[in-house]
């Protein structure tokens, strides 16, 4: 007997971990539920066709219904919310009415830390619920726990992380592989790390973190800067036990100084302005004119790159660990990176879900994961997984 996965949304991640679960996750079925059901319908064909078998199910749902919701959740085991994240508070409140077992892609830390708040109604209901389970955080909060269990005494973590284009074209230097609305969500704000052992806010885009990262040939050079929300809630998590939490993403040389200069002229700001009689939000209009173009094409390639350097102690010494996961689009699905590295993130924490692997209740990625596990089902799935420890005495 095997399980009941479903994933609400039938997106690009959506569609990535639908195939997932099918394959590695004891599925009789998977259900794809989207608003859309010609984007149901469309997700669950190419599933089925990777796969050569009828498993994934479409089904037509509006995730703001309450009652459709639950109906549908009830016959569910696990289950990965791909829908924007500002839908989540209410899902994980559904899911725990209907005991399906969640996780979800994230995208805001204050939402998931009122997902938090419903951790003793999900260990009442039997179930666990991860949020922020995409590529970071997600998988490099993951990768982030694996490298600090490399040493015996870890004390500072650093995480470089992005998704780029194999082939850097303006715009920007930069393909768009999910909502634009993440990207804005993720460009605007502070950042919470980790400095001195205590929560700190930076704000994001500030030229005084900016620094130029190597990699492997054909990649080369990258820009680094403070992006908000990578580190999740690991920096409370940690607290008081890590000296230094700190995460910057990664892109193509030039796409700093362009954004930077969005965000200076006001363009992701959210309040509405009056234009000639008409009250329009900045960042909608940003998202309108910037969507189209940086929208990834079928045959734009990326890649995807997340580095976590861990500074601490190995018997008795100081020593370093370096995890590190490089990831290209897929040739024989046609996945690209970022659903591989995300989308199979979050199918694999609905998998552990199901088979009872994770906590109950409703805990965050860094404490309801287990990372030696989860670094193995990524190595069964093909995304190789480097890791090296260095004395540096």
């Amino acid at each position: 007997m095997g399980y009941v996965y479903a994933v609400l949304g039938g997106g690009r991640q959506g569609t990535a971990a639908a195939y997932d679960m099918a394959k590695f996750g004891d599925a009789d079925a998977v259900l794809i539920a989207d608003i859309s059901w010609e984007n149901a319908v469309k997700s669950c064909d190419r599933v089925n066709a990777l796969l050569n078998k009828k498993i994934a199910q479409p089904f037509k749902l509006d995730v703001t219904d309450r009652n459709s919701l639950l109906n549908f959740l009830n016959e569910v085991d696990s289950f990965l919310s791909a829908v924007p994240y500002w839908y989540n508070l209410k899902i994980t409140e559904a899911a725990i009415e209907a005991k399906a077992n969640m996780c979800d892609l994230g995208g805001n830390t204050d939402l998931v830390k009122e997902q938090l708040k419903l951790d003793e109604k999900a260990r009442e209901a039997g179930i666990a619920v991860i949020p922020d389970c995409g590529q970071v955080p997600g998988m490099g909060t993951s990768l982030a726990v694996y490298a600090m269990s490399l040493l015996d005494k870890p004390e500072e973590v650093y995480m470089w992380d992005g998704g780029i284009p194999q082939n850097p074209i303006p715009p920007f230097n930069y393909i768009l592989t999910f909502n634009i609305a993440g990207l804005t969500n993720e460009y605007y704000g502070t950042a919470k790390f980790l400095k001195d052992y205590k929560v700190v806010e930076v704000p994001t885009f500030r030229e005084e973190d900016y620094e130029l990262v190597s990699f492997p040939e054909p990649i080369g050079e990258l820009e680094a800067f403070v992006t908000s929300g990578g580190t999740s809630t690991a920096p409370w998590t940690f607290e008081g036990k890590i000296k230094t939490f700190i995460n910057k993403t990664l892109r193509h040389k030039g796409h700093f100084t362009q954004w930077k200069t969005l965000m200076d002229f006001g363009f992701l700001e959210e309040e509405p302005i009056e234009i000639r009689g008409v009250r329009i939000s900045p960042r909608e209009v940003l998202h309108a004119l910037a969507e189209p173009k940086l929208k990834a094409g079928e045959k734009d390639k990326d890649i995807v790159i997340v580095r976590v350097k861990v500074l601490g102690e190995k018997d008795g010494k100081k020593a370093e660990a370096l995890v590190e996961v490089i990831d290209y689009y897929d040739e024989e699905t046609g996945f690209t990176a970022m659903s591989r590295t995300t989308g199979w993130d979050g199918s694999i924490v609905a998998i552990m879900n199901a088979k009872g692997i994770t906590k109950r209740g409703v805990n965050p990625v860094e404490i309801g994961v287990p990372a030696d596990v989860f670094v193995e089902e990524l190595k069964k799935r093909g995304i190789n997984v480097t890791e090296k420890v260095s004395c540096l005495t």
